[in-house]
């Protein structure tokens, strides 16, 4: 490994980290920052209705609150929300949403239950747990002293045979109620799910495509076609790199500068994709701060012609992105949404670390217009 490498790829040697690749680490963590970010606004109404009160303001918490992920790749151990009140006082949410109903125990990690004082361990009593049954569309708020009570400490074999607090089916069932705006907020987080998934594909079929072209230089004497000054050819040389997990040792800032030069054309969506990879990848290895103002104003200037540039291409009235008669309309899509989601990652990081002069992104997929209708035409295909 290069002595020169940067710090932040360490992701990929953490116990936690199963990707092979920074952007598979971060779609990993995406599900769960998606459920978080669009259960706030619904907690904090709920919240109100059963404390009786308007005084309340929910915040996410902990360490990836804004960038949603630990470059370093570890996982945050703190609770999700942050709820302050004037009555309460400060009071932490962690949520939990279980996708399966036809199970007998549900899941609770010990950690986020209790800490062990001696050798006991006492239940929180600074925090609440949001639980959320996806298929009833059914919550409860619950504290960790009755997931104590109610729970046993045992063996999860589905967690790689860790322990956690097993509350038996029957004793939820007692506690969970519904709630009329629940089934649209879980519509929209299974929808965005549902994105993530199908526009992440992207990387497995570039990476069986380069595959393809590497097997036939040995079985038909093809030459593999690295093609200098093209958006390709670029695209390939960061694609290789990336999975070798290496990055450039010298001009880095150079690939960057005349990567950016290619968004001054109209490009179909194939190329803005490959563009994007290619700017993450390079952004990403650049150290945190040592982006020069120059660049950046490039970097900020390049993502909202790239943003305008994709909204443009979408067909409201089909729900999907076209730009090209050679892409069908779902591949046009993966495109697309696999462009919007690592733009918004870099909209992020740019504004976290240098101050960016970008709209903040508050939702997974703020920039995709019809999440749901898209979700649907995926599903169907």
């Amino acid at each position: 490994m290069s002595k020169k490498k940067d710090a932040r790829l360490v992701y990929a040697q953490s116990s936690d980290i199963k990707a092979r690749t920074y952007i598979e680490y971060r779609k990993d963590m995406k599900k769960k920052a998606i459920e978080e970010l669009e259960t706030k606004e619904w907690l904090e109404n709920k919240l109100k209705e059963e404390l009786k009160t308007r005084d309340i303001a929910v915040q996410k918490h902990g360490a990836d609150k804004f960038l949603w992920f630990l470059r370093e790749g570890r996982i945050t151990r703190d609770p999700d929300f942050v709820v302050r009140t004037k009555e309460e006082g400060t009071l932490f949410v962690e949520l939990q949403y279980a996708d399966r109903e036809d199970l007998r125990f549900f899941d609770f990690k010990i950690s986020k239950v209790a800490k062990k004082t001696k050798n006991a361990r006492v239940p929180y009593k600074d925090r609440i747990f949001l639980f959320v049954l996806k298929s009833s569309s059914r919550y409860a708020f619950i504290t960790p002293e009755w997931i104590a009570e109610h729970g046993e400490i045992d063996v999860v074999h589905a967690w790689g045979s860790r322990k956690a607090y097993r509350v038996p089916k029957k004793e939820l069932e007692k506690i969970l109620k519904e709630d009329r705006y629940l089934p649209q907020l879980i519509k929209i987080i299974d929808a965005k799910i549902t994105i993530l998934e199908f526009q992440h594909h992207l990387i497995s079929i570039w990476e069986d495509k380069l595959s393809e072209e590497l097997q036939r230089a040995v079985d038909e004497k093809k030459l593999v076609k690295i093609i200098p000054k093209s958006l390709e050819g670029f695209f390939k040389v960061c694609f290789i790199l990336d999975h070798l997990n290496r990055i450039p040792e010298k001009n880095m800032r150079l690939w960057l500068v005349y990567l950016l030069s290619y968004v001054n054309k109209e490009l179909p969506l194939r190329d803005v994709a490959m563009l994007t990879y290619s700017l993450d990848f390079l952004y990403t290895k650049i150290p945190p701060r040592q982006i020069e103002s120059n660049e950046l104003s490039e970097i900020e200037e390049k993502i909202n012609k790239l943003i305008n540039l994709i909204n443009s291409y979408y067909n409201h009235k089909k729900g999907v992105y076209q730009s090209s008669i050679n892409e069908s309309p779902l591949e046009e899509t993966r495109f697309a949404l696999f462009s919007i989601n690592l733009l918004e990652d870099l909209i992020q990081d740019s504004i976290y670390y240098y101050n960016a002069k970008l709209k903040p992104i508050t939702k997974i997929y703020q920039n995709v217009k019809q999440p749901i209708k898209i979700a649907k035409i995926i599903a169907s295909q």
